[in-house]
């Protein structure tokens, strides 16, 4: 049985539970459907997805419609007595739990306007509270970003809200997309479809969640860290019980337990859709067997005490029998996906050879959350290779390997030329071997980028592959692949970081990020020392170039360097990273230097401009 014909029965025979569950205690949405930034930009529109009324056309798979029309229901819905949650207004979940004074806040969505529209959703329907508390289950901006939406940085210094997050939350927050936040910027592009437009025949969601909210980031420091699991907080009249999940689907995560209410919070540890061991846009490779005992660690500690069950990405679900038959089913689903990746592995199979037999048992499969929507078993099983044995897969012939523009014109060359390859990729995709057909394009593509016909043609079966695809991500990367080779890359200026993120990272996390962007034949050609003094912060950093590469120690002065600069920081952020002349600031008194001044532009001159519209398609 073909799989687009077994999912179309899976679809006919839907049970509508999850629909059931996804609209259960709704009471509102917004009037206005678009939510704006302060210029006026829309942030958000919660009508973008409204073209998923109905049956799926043939430009979608039919599961990933069923999911998108689950992950779109927007608005506030009670979720149990005194446990709100605002959904579709991002691509994560906002909750509030009334703490009798006040709220507490989990999880604030990405965006500051995002997040306030939240909150005064819950006011308008529910009533004006203060937030008492924020938590923030794990360190991805779609959990703390829109923190500015509910609460500001006077109130947290002043002691009338705590943040809440878990032990290393703040360190792996500013640094996880720091050093190739670059490259996992423009990678995002594909992984969530951002420049694809909502619609059948573009994006429709990312299978995890509606596409991210483009607003304000925003960062308030934890004054309140979860360091173990058992840990108790209480704030108002709720007490709240931790699980910490480290190295799950974040560096720093956990999950917590309402007594009172009899409710499990399972932060983005059991989603709506398998997740992803290594996100298309890039990370580290998350442990899948850690996940897994952890979440048996969850159904032990939670499991026989829950009746309602609510998370940072998709629906709640309800009722004790349930909740532990979803988590036992998920974690299953992560076990053998780690298992028989390794158990294959250990045979000999290679990463892709793994990817093409490996499947979930149909007990497991048929479950709609174990589905591949966001993670699919293909890639993940890649991840878990990855993760134990690296790129490499004991291949000779993969060892040292030509680049793909090299070899793509070789291999062109050896199938007869770009017509003859193009004639072949025609068949194929006659025959539905999209992917042989793809395979066959890309070569032409990268043998000679200015092959239109061959663009095109890649373009076509990019679109196809995109159509059938169950999962989100996939149908993204394929339409974006598609729009990128008939269209060009749409320019984008480089991703910046919000103020509060800015003053989040440490000193030497910056000048790790100036360090991989240092040109080395400029490097190479000198050697130089520099004493930094920032004197806000007390802080001392050597900078040293030499071979060709840039060290900085912290607590460090070299009474032999060149130059020596005192300074506060945000001077040091503009005239190293923002293209303001040192001179200048030097002039208005704001720096100071003793020795050689030309240094400090030569270090200046050595840091590469960012490039985020490199070609990922093409050569």
């Amino acid at each position: 049985m073909p799989p687009t014909e077994e999912i179309r029965q899976l679809v006919a025979a839907d049970d509508r539970k999850d629909f059931e569950f996804a609209a259960r205690g709704f009471i509102a949405t917004r009037k206005d459907p678009v939510i704006k930034r302060d210029d006026g930009r829309v942030a958000y529109d919660t009508s973008a997805y409204e073209f998923l009324k109905g049956t799926a056309p043939d430009t979608a798979n039919p599961s990933l419609w069923r999911q998108a029309q689950i992950l779109t229901m927007h608005g506030l819905f009670k979720v149990a007595d005194r446990i709100f949650q605002v959904r579709g207004f991002d691509v994560s979940t906002v909750s509030f739990i009334d703490a009798g004074a006040g709220w507490i806040v989990v999880d604030p969505l990405t965006s500051v306007e995002a997040a306030r529209a939240a909150y005064e959703l819950v006011t308008e329907h529910v009533g004006k509270k203060p937030v008492l508390a924020v938590i923030y289950s794990h360190s991805h901006v779609d959990h703390y970003g829109g923190v500015g939406g509910v609460t500001n940085a006077a109130d947290v210094a002043s002691g009338a809200v705590k943040i809440i997050a878990p032990e290393g939350f703040l360190e792996h927050a500013v640094s996880e997309n720091i050093i190739a936040g670059p490259a996992m910027s423009r990678r995002a592009r594909f992984q969530f479809g951002l420049t694809l437009p909502h619609s059948a025949e573009g994006e429709m969601t990312s299978g995890l969640g509606p596409r991210p909210s483009l607003g304000s980031l925003s960062l308030i420091a934890p004054t309140d860290i979860v360091s173990r699991t058992g840990q108790e907080i209480k704030v108002g009249d709720v007490t709240m019980v931790f699980q910490l999940t480290p190295g799950t689907e974040a560096p720093a995560e956990m999950n917590f337990y309402l007594p009172q209410f009899r409710a499990v919070f399972m932060a983005e540890n059991a989603n709506l859709t398998m997740h992803n061991l290594l996100p298309a846009r890039g990370a580290l490779v998350r442990d899948a067997k850690a996940w897994a005992d952890y979440l048996t660690e969850s159904i032990r500690l939670f499991g026989g005490k829950s009746d309602t069950m609510f998370a940072a990405h998709g629906i709640p679900r309800f009722g004790q029998d349930e909740i532990v038959a979803f988590l036992i089913s998920h974690r299953d689903a992560y076990k053998f996906l780690h298992d028989q990746s390794v158990r294959l592995m250990n045979n000999g199979l290679t990463s892709s050879e793994i990817a093409e037999v490996l499947k979930l048992p149909d007990v497991l499969a048929k479950q709609w959350f174990n589905r591949g929507y966001y993670g699919t078993m293909s890639h993940n099983a890649k991840a878990v290779y990855q993760r134990y044995m690296g790129w490499y897969d004991a291949n000779p012939a993969n060892l040292n390997p030509l680049p793909p523009e090299p070899a793509a014109k070789r291999y062109v060359e050896a199938m007869g030329g770009a017509a003859k390859v193009i004639a072949l990729a025609a068949t194929a995709e006659r025959d539905g071997d999209l992917r042989w057909a793809a395979t066959l394009l890309n070569h032409v593509v990268f043998a000679d980028e200015n092959n239109k016909a061959a663009r095109d043609q890649l373009a076509s079966v990019y679109t196809k592959l995109g159509f059938e695809s169950e999962a989100g991500t996939w149908r993204n990367i394929y339409l974006t692949g598609a729009q990128e080779l008939r269209d060009g890359v749409v320019k984008l200026p480089p991703a910046s970081m919000s103020t509060d993120v800015l003053s989040a990272t440490t000193t030497p996390m910056l000048l790790d990020f100036v360090a991989v962007r240092i040109n080395p034949v400029k490097a190479s050609e000198r050697a130089f020392k520099i004493n930094i003094e920032l004197t806000d912060r007390r802080e001392k950093h050597l900078i040293t170039i030499e071979n060709g590469v840039m060290i900085h120690e912290s607590g460090i002065v070299d009474p032999t360097a060149g130059a020596s600069l005192r300074m506060k920081r945000p001077d040091l952020l503009m005239t190293l990273l923002a293209g303001i002349p040192v001179a200048a600031r030097i002039e208005s008194g704001d720096v100071r230097i003793d020795g050689d001044a030309s240094l400090y532009d030569a270090l200046v001159g050595l840091i590469e401009p960012l490039t985020p519209n490199f070609p990922i398609v093409t050569p």
